[in-house]
């Protein structure tokens, strides 16, 4: 089982995302959240398919469900979503993400 926490930002509302594997190339999916639209997208992709880290963007169900279920595209929690898939999948290894921000 993976668990990511996600900081999103400046709205602060945080996510915890737990991924765990279920079958040969399947996994659950848990969001708890305090954000509503993020709660509102977890309850829509409860299980997901070792396959859907390879789809493409439009393709995908994370973020197709992710348009209509978030009003804020930048939301960094679709693609937090993912990586945990694709660590659980054991695709990829656990590395945190980080964007650094910087005014000139």
């Amino acid at each position: 089982m993976i668990i990511a926490e996600i900081d999103p930002g400046i709205c602060g509302l945080m996510t915890k995302v737990t991924v765990e594997k279920t079958g040969k190339k399947e996994f659950s999916l848990r969001i708890e959240s305090e954000c509503e639209m993020v709660e509102k997208l977890g309850e829509k992709i409860q299980t997901m398919d070792m396959m859907d880290v390879f789809k493409r963007i439009l393709d995908n169900p994370v973020y197709r469900e992710g348009s209509a279920c978030l009003r804020h595209v930048s939301c960094p929690v679709p693609s937090a979503v993912l990586k945990a898939l694709e660590i659980e999948a054991g695709l990829a290894l656990p590395k945190d993400v980080k964007i650094v921000f910087e005014r000139k």
